[in-house]
């Protein structure tokens, strides 16, 4: 189809096909370039970008609002062909960097948020919605099961216990909340740093606001100055949040006030929704970017909690939970040394559950550690771990742990030889006990430096239950 449709629209045959990568979306894209043989024919763009998506009604929605924006004269990518099934389209390619990669540059971030009333206010109000993706309008259906992706694809992984009836309870109140809100026009609902496309000559174009419908304004600003990767400082936050009020005034008066009270509502309900995709394409579909970024939402949750929410009292008590326990999530792996093999060694807690492989390959070596005498078990030790003389000594006195480690050592060897010969980047090995604190902590401990000692590899060290990861 892509090589069909670029004939139709430029009338030669494509050149080189780069693809692009993805995350959340099951859509696919692909650079398109110029053939070489067509010179310097200005007729034929240097590179377009080809979208193949599986849903007509998704398709169409984006190319029925890229089409309304681009005649309004709003930044975004011009759509120059659509294949008669509506599953593939060509568009403009705006640029290679995203704004994510861009951040640093506060002026061009506030450049953006500027622009988002223009969005918002484009369509005014006689626009029909009708043919927007999955649903034309914010409304209790949208809330609900943004909470119950929370609910079940993050929190019921984590392990916290709950109370499903005082939190449905405390659900219904952040619904009328967001329901009320006053200023309502296009939201765009993925309006984030990653979906702003920064051009040659720097400035942002946006894209993938396919899921747009009408609904509270407030959204947009909650997704983008509170998207967790970019961890905004408070203050930066707030001179964002400024800056799209003062644009917002070309459009439509609001009190400053009542619109900021209103706003933490979003900020909360879309901190909720962001951890259930990352539980969900995470913890779920075990792919790392999600994984790795559940520490930043859970950082954003926790400064946001620093003020109470009356009107969602066991919510919070529930969040507070999960934010004093994000030690869960935590990894040294994020960033892996080119050419180096990383080897990451865990040691956790069963109640918790066995840590995820944030290298996107699966899993390694878990040893359970549990079948040894425990030191969590004498009150002299309670307060102490793995890591401390008293309980080293303990578990060394009768030599059964030690025995279990040197039985591993010679597979642990013999795989990250293989490894280090095969070229590849990153090992695990994971310990669990009980608790977490002793058993597993000194295994983990000992295996660290048992490598360290034979190979020339990084060594991520990290306790999940003690909140403690380092490099070796």
């Amino acid at each position: 189809m892509l090589k069909e449709l670029y004939r139709e629209v430029f009338g030669a045959d494509p050149g080189e096909i780069e693809v692009i990568a993805s995350s959340g979306s099951s859509r696919r894209n692909y650079r398109v370039y110029r053939n070489e043989a067509l010179g310097e024919d200005t007729s034929v763009p240097e590179s377009v970008i080809f979208t193949e998506g599986q849903s007509v009604a998704e398709n169409n929605a984006f190319i029925q609002l890229a089409r309304y924006f681009y005649s309004m004269g709003l930044p975004v990518p011009n759509i120059y062909g659509v294949s008669d099934d509506r599953l593939c389209y060509i568009q403009k390619d705006i640029g290679y960097d995203s704004l994510f990669d861009r951040l640093d540059d506060l002026e061009l971030v506030k450049k953006t948020v500027s622009l988002l009333p223009d969005f918002q206010f484009a369509t005014g109000d006689d626009f029909d919605y009708s043919f927007c993706y999955p649903q034309s309008k914010f409304d209790e259906y949208n809330i609900e099961f943004d909470l119950h992706y929370f609910k079940y694809c993050f929190l019921k992984l984590t392990g916290v216990e709950f109370d499903e009836i005082k939190l449905e309870k405390d659900f219904n109140s952040l619904k009328k909340n967001l329901l009320g809100a006053h200023t309502w026009g296009f939201m765009y609902r993925d309006f984030q740093s990653r979906n702003v496309i920064i051009s040659a000559d720097g400035e942002p174009f946006f894209i993938d606001f396919q899921g747009g419908r009408y609904g509270p304004v407030h959204y947009d600003v909650a997704s983008f100055v509170w998207q967790a990767r970019a961890a905004f400082p408070e203050n930066v936050k707030s001179e964002l949040v400024t800056c799209y009020l003062d644009s917002l005034k070309k459009y439509t008066d609001v009190d400053r006030v009542e619109f900021l009270s209103t706003l933490r509502h979003f900020v909360l309900f879309r901190s909720l929704q962001t951890l259930g995709a990352y539980g969900f394409r995470g913890l779920y579909e075990k792919k790392p970017h999600f994984i790795m970024s559940i520490p930043y939402a859970l950082d954003n949750l926790s400064g946001l909690l620093d003020t109470s929410f009356d009107d969602y009292p066991y919510l919070t008590e529930v969040l507070a939970e999960i934010v004093k326990n994000k030690s869960m999530f935590s990894s040294g792996v994020e960033v892996t040394v080119p050419g180096t093999l990383t080897v990451e060694v865990n040691s956790f807690s069963y109640r918790k559950g066995v840590p995820t492989d944030l290298s996107g390959n699966g899993g390694g070596f878990v040893f359970d550690c549990r079948a040894y005498a425990n030191p969590g078990r004498y009150e002299r030790f309670k307060s102490m771990s793995g890591r401390d003389r008293e309980v080293i000594d303990f578990l060394e006195e009768d030599g059964d742990i030690t025995e279990f480690l040197e039985s591993l050592y010679p597979v642990v060897d013999k795989h990250i030889s293989y490894f280090i010969s095969r070229g590849f980047d990153h090992a695990m090995f994971s310990f669990g006990c009980t608790g977490g604190r002793h058993r597993s902590v000194y295994c983990a401990e000992r295996l660290a430096q048992h490598i360290l000692s034979r190979f020339d590899v990084r060594v991520i060290l990290s306790h999940k239950a003690l909140g403690i990861t380092e490099e070796l």
